[in-house]
C-alpha cells in the first residue's frame, strides 16, 4: 500500500527537482555552510513537489485512464481511491509549505506555493485547451533552483534568474520529445500537446531546435556572472552543441527513435551541466 502512495509522488521526477533545488541552494549560499538549512530546503521542496505530483494525478486520473503510458498509475488502476489520493496530496503539500516557511524563510515558502498553484490551477487545466500549456508549465517547472537560492540567500539576485532561465529553456526539447513519442496517447486523452494539434511534426521539431539554440548562450551566462569559470564555459558549450545536434536529428527525421534520442540527451544534459557548474565553482 505504501508503495502505491509513493508512486503518486513521482519519485523519478522528484529527484530531478531536488537536484535543481540543491544547485540553487549552492549558488545562493554565502558564508558558513548551513547543513540544517539545506535539510529543511530539500525536505520542504520534496514534500511540496510530491504533493503537487499527487494532486496532479488526482486531477488528471480520468485522462490518465485513457492513455497507455499512464493507465497503470495508482488512481486509474484502482490501487488508490481518488479521495484518499486527494487528501494525501493536500496533506504533504501543506507540510512542505510549512517546512519551507518555518524551516527556511517566508520567500521560500511563497515560491513553493506559487509553484504548486501555477502548476495545478493554471498549467494542468490548460493542457485540455491549448498547446501553449507547455510554455506556461515551464514556469513552475523552472522554480526549484529559485526555491533553493531563496532558502540560502533570502533573496533573488540575477544568479537565481540565470538558473531559472536555464531550466526553463531546457524543458522545451525535453517535453516536446515526450509529446512526440506519445502523441497518440495524448490525443486519446484530449490533451492538446503541440504534436496532437499539428501532427506532421514540423512545428514540434522546429521548437525543439529553436529552444536548444536559445539554451546555449543562456547556459554560458554563469561564466560571465562569476558563478563558474572557463572550464564550465567550454564544457557548457560542448554540452549545448551536443544537445542541439540531438534536436536537429528530429528536425531531419521526425521518428520516435530520434525523439527518444532527444529525451535521453536532455536527461544527461542537465546533471552534467550542473556538475560542471559546481566543480568549476569550487575552483574559483
Amino acid at each position: 500500500m505504501m508503495n502505491n502512495y509513493l508512486e503518486l509522488t513521482k519519485p523519478r521526477i522528484t529527484w530531478l527537482i531536488l537536484m535543481s533545488t540543491g544547485i540553487g541552494y549552492f549558488f545562493g549560499w554565502d558564508g558558513s555552510f548551513n547543513l540544517w538549512l539545506l535539510f529543511h530546503t530539500i525536505l520542504g521542496t520534496g514534500l511540496i513537489a510530491s504533493g503537487t505530483a499527487a494532486l496532479n494525478q488526482w486531477y488528471e486520473h480520468d485522462a490518465d485512464a485513457k492513455m497507455l503510458r499512464t493507465n497503470k498509475r495508482p488512481i486509474p488502476s484502482g490501487r488508490v481511491p481518488a479521495d484518499k489520493a486527494l487528501w494525501f496530496g493536500i496533506g504533504i503539500a501543506l507540510a512542505g509549505f510549512a517546512e519551507l516557511c518555518w524551516g527556511c524563510n517566508l520567500l521560500t515558502g511563497i515560491l513553493g506555493a506559487f509553484t504548486l498553484v501555477s502548476y495545478l490551477f493554471v498549467y494542468t487545466p490548460m493542457k485540455q485547451k491549448t498547446w501553449w500549456s507547455t510554455t506556461v508549465g515551464a514556469v513552475p517547472g523552472a522554480m526549484p533552483p529559485m526555491i533553493g537560492f531563496a532558502a540560502a540567500k533570502g533573496d533573488l539576485t540575477p544568479e537565481a534568474w540565470i538558473l531559472f532561465a536555464i531550466l526553463f529553456l531546457w524543458q522545451f526539447p525535453h517535453f516536446y520529445a515526450i509529446a512526440w513519442m506519445y502523441r497518440e496517447d495524448y490525443g486519446r486523452a484530449g490533451i492538446q500537446m503541440l504534436p496532437v494539434v499539428e501532427p506532421d511534426g514540423n512545428s514540434t521539431s522546429r521548437h525543439m531546435v529553436a529552444f536548444a539554440i536559445a539554451l546555449i548562450p543562456v547556459s554560458l551566462l554563469p561564466a560571465f556572472y562569476a558563478m563558474s569559470g572557463k572550464f564550465y564555459l567550454i564544457g557548457a558549450l560542448m554540452l549545448g552543441m551536443a544537445f542541439l545536434n540531438a534536436t536537429w536529428q528530429v528536425f531531419s527525421d521526425r521518428s520516435v527513435l530520434k525523439a527518444r534520442g532527444v529525451l535521453k540527451a536532455s536527461v544527461m544534459y542537465l546533471p552534467l551541466l550542473y556538475c560542471l557548474m559546481v566543480l568549476d565553482r569550487t575552483s574559483l
